[in-house]
């Protein structure tokens, strides 16, 4: 038996039965320029399947992605780095300073690597912290030439996987019984007083001749040969408050830095040394 069709009595529009609290739904069809949209949409979807990737395994047609053409891109920029890398590989670190269009590239190449390698310890900037030196001053414990930081960064400190590694030891004075803690305290105020920072007490002077000047040179001018830090200024790798220089002269330091040479290429460790010079310290 068939429905009969209800019609709204206002619009005219048939109702779909639906009714709430009074209140009847009216089935309204969709607009014309509606469905139309849908159907171009539709056609225009196959259209894309069949010239664009869209199904897994197929590039379509035109054999397009946006995955391939990230990959020309990368390409392209690896075949012109290649070009500058290859020249770095070629060129000492002397005559990459004076070709401004390598020193520009090897610049920017050794900011990325000193950000991604250095500058947990170092700081973004290379001005260092507590035990990590500072990179923007003219105060190097291996000597700030070109040539030592490259030397550097290759074979790291007192890293043990190196053969080459830079290594030195300062003796434990006081763990070892060398000094008993009235020298201790006599030749830190000594210490302090090579760069104004207090006036030398006791036997302080006589017990750095004896223990230090060998090392830290007659005046505290430092041995980079040695990796002697240069005690005469107030640039300090572990602070210069007495404290703290009782503490060193007792228990003595011994940083460890990574040799990069194991874990970067050549040519990314040249570009690093002749950033690390660039920051402001390099001699």
């Amino acid at each position: 038996m068939a429905t009969k069709v209800e019609k709204d009595s206002v619009t005219g529009t048939e109702t779909t039965g639906h009714e709430w609290d009074g209140i009847k739904e009216l089935n309204t069809p969709l607009p014309r320029w509606w469905i139309i949209t849908l159907w171009v949409c539709v056609a225009w979807s196959g259209v894309y399947i069949i010239f664009y990737s869209a199904i897994p395994g197929w590039d379509g047609l035109w054999e397009y992605t946006a995955r391939k053409d990230v990959t020309r891109q990368m390409e392209a920029v690896k075949a012109d780095r290649a070009k500058w890398l290859d020249r770095l590989a070629d060129a000492s670190i002397e005559e990459i300073g004076k070709d401004s269009d390598l020193l520009n590239f090897a610049m920017a190449g050794g900011g990325a690597a000193f950000a991604d390698n250095c500058a947990p310890c170092h700081g973004s900037g290379g001005a260092g912290g507590p035990g990590y030196p500072n990179l923007l001053d003219d105060d190097w414990i291996w000597g700030g030439t070109l040539d030592n930081i490259q030397v550097t960064v290759t074979h790291g400190v007192r890293w043990a996987q190196d053969d080459d590694t830079r290594i030195t030891e300062m003796p434990r004075f006081g763990v070892d019984e060398l000094l008993d803690k009235d020298q201790i305290n006599d030749v830190a105020d000594y210490v302090l007083s090579l760069f104004g920072g207090g006036a030398a007490a006791g036997n302080g002077a006589e017990i750095f001749a004896e223990n230090c000047a060998a090392c830290h040179g007659e005046s505290g001018e430092g041995n980079a040969e040695l990796g002697a830090p240069r005690l005469s200024d107030a640039i300090w790798l572990y602070g210069g408050d007495k404290a703290t220089i009782v503490e060193t002269i007792t228990n003595s330091r011994g940083g460890v830095m990574p040799a990069w040479g194991t874990r970067l290429d050549e040519v990314t460790v040249k570009q690093l040394a002749i950033y690390v010079h660039s920051l402001g310290g390099g001699q």
